[in-house]
């Protein structure tokens, strides 16, 4: 049984480390997920691997099936998810290439379908968020980043915004206030809904770039990529290392 899925967010579309075995098609009763799953392994143990944004890369933050993707991979056998995720950096610390592994999160998204218990069948359910991620899978990713002799940062607050534009730098500022250390797209509805299902779950976080106002000029798709390049090759290591010892 498959218990370790790894979803890939920009940059991050395939793994080189990674060897498919097959193809999966889910259904799901939320609609199609992402893409296809791909399940194979790495260091020998079985993986599931699912490009968030499709392959190719085609569905906007705001529009990715969320729920859909989780129950497949809840179907799939999966137990413990690393979500990888392309972020800015906000904090001095999370200078663009940089590696972190968030453990709190702030959501400022608005109209995505967000829970798995919408009231539908009769029923009024709470789950309690308090720590969002995992504390095992953190722990395991900081062990993992410091044998692999990567500087990552074992803590922080990602601030989730809808996206798909930048945000300005009013709102980088103001989510410097509320103790936002970076800032991605993705993180909400996708760790509420594990959660919601027993998952356990984890996020690493790429620094693309500073969030908007924390340099001078805008920021560009060439300075992203270029960041992504380094940080992505990092993160790529840093989940070798944390298979190693999974």
């Amino acid at each position: 049984m498959t218990t370790l899925a790894i979803i890939g967010g920009t940059g991050l579309s395939e793994l080189a480390a990674f060897n498919p075995t097959r193809r999966e098609t889910v259904d799901t009763p939320y609609g199609k997920p992402s893409t296809d799953f791909l399940i194979g392994e790495i260091q020998n143990k079985s993986v599931v691997f699912l490009a968030r944004h499709g392959n190719p890369h085609a569905i906007p933050p705001h529009k990715i099936n969320y729920r859909a993707n989780i129950w497949a991979l809840k179907h799939l056998g999966v137990q413990d998810i690393i979500a990888v995720a392309a972020v800015g950096g906000i904090t001095s610390e999370m200078v663009p290439a940089h590696l972190a592994i968030p453990d709190q999160i702030i959501d400022y998204t608005y109209s995505r379908e967000h829970t798995f218990f919408d009231g539908e069948d009769g029923n009024v359910t709470h789950i309690d968020f308090t720590y969002p991620y995992s504390q095992k899978l953190r722990a395991a990713l900081i062990t993992a980043a410091a044998s692999a002799n990567l500087q990552v940062s074992p803590i922080g607050t990602y601030g989730c915004t809808q996206g798909p534009r930048l945000e300005t730098a009013a709102e980088i500022a103001r989510m410097e206030r509320d103790g936002c250390d970076l800032v991605g797209m993705t993180g909400m509805p996708e760790a509420n809904l594990a959660k919601e299902l027993g998952l356990n779950y984890a996020a690493l976080a790429v620094m693309a770039n500073w969030g908007a106002g924390k340099t001078a000029g805008e920021i560009t798709m060439a300075e992203i990529e270029e960041n992504l390049h380094h940080g992505m090759a990092n993160a790529a290591i840093l989940l070798q290392a944390f298979m190693a010892a999974y």
